[in-house]
């Protein structure tokens, strides 16, 4: 549940006193993951280790494994504009996961992509689960369902509802999740 204060901790930290420490506990993925179309991969993921201040032995080991875990090994050469929307939001995660955080924020990260990338993308995100809190933000409820463990349904900036699928598809009755505004 959120805090009372109206504070916003992460591992305790205050958000607001320790804004920076925070952040490196967090990776994010907006909706249009906004990467340079004139760079290609490689040079892309360079980048973003500079902008993280990777550096050396550990620099190396990270993009190797944004590589490896979100499958760009075939695209390394090309530049990012040339590569399809599904590519994008590959570069786009690995750019979220650099600097390996805690917790990777996610915003409709499958809007736009066809079948076959959708279940991709759906497949990295359960796998980025299992060592890591993924917060989803979508809309599409075929998604929530096939890669969450834990819902919450926030409206109008509140919590209307929070358990597992089961549990609030138990609460809306088998079908419907009934959520009063």
């Amino acid at each position: 549940m959120p805090p009372t204060s109206g504070k916003i901790e992460v591992d305790g930290l205050d958000t607001g006193e320790h804004s920076l420490e925070v952040r490196r506990k967090i990776g994010y993925l907006p909706e249009m993951a906004p990467v340079y179309q004139d760079m290609n991969v490689v040079d892309y993921l360079n980048y973003v280790a500079d902008l993280r201040l990777i550096e050396g032995d550990v620099r190396s080991k990270r993009i190797k494994s944004v590589i490896d875990r979100c499958g760009l090994g075939d695209v390394l050469g090309k530049y990012v504009g040339q590569l399809s929307k599904g590519y994008r939001q590959r570069v786009g995660l690995a750019q979220a996961m650099m600097h390996n955080p805690e917790m990777v924020i996610l915003d409709e990260p499958t809007a736009g992509l066809d079948p076959n990338q959708i279940a991709e993308i759906r497949s990295l995100i359960k796998e980025i689960g299992r060592e890591k809190t993924v917060i989803l933000s979508t809309h599409i409820l075929s998604e929530v369902q096939d890669v969450a463990t834990r819902i919450l349904v926030i409206h109008n900036g509140k919590i209307r509802a929070d358990g597992t699928t089961e549990q609030l598809l138990q609460q809306g009755r088998g079908r419907h999740l009934v959520v009063s505004a």
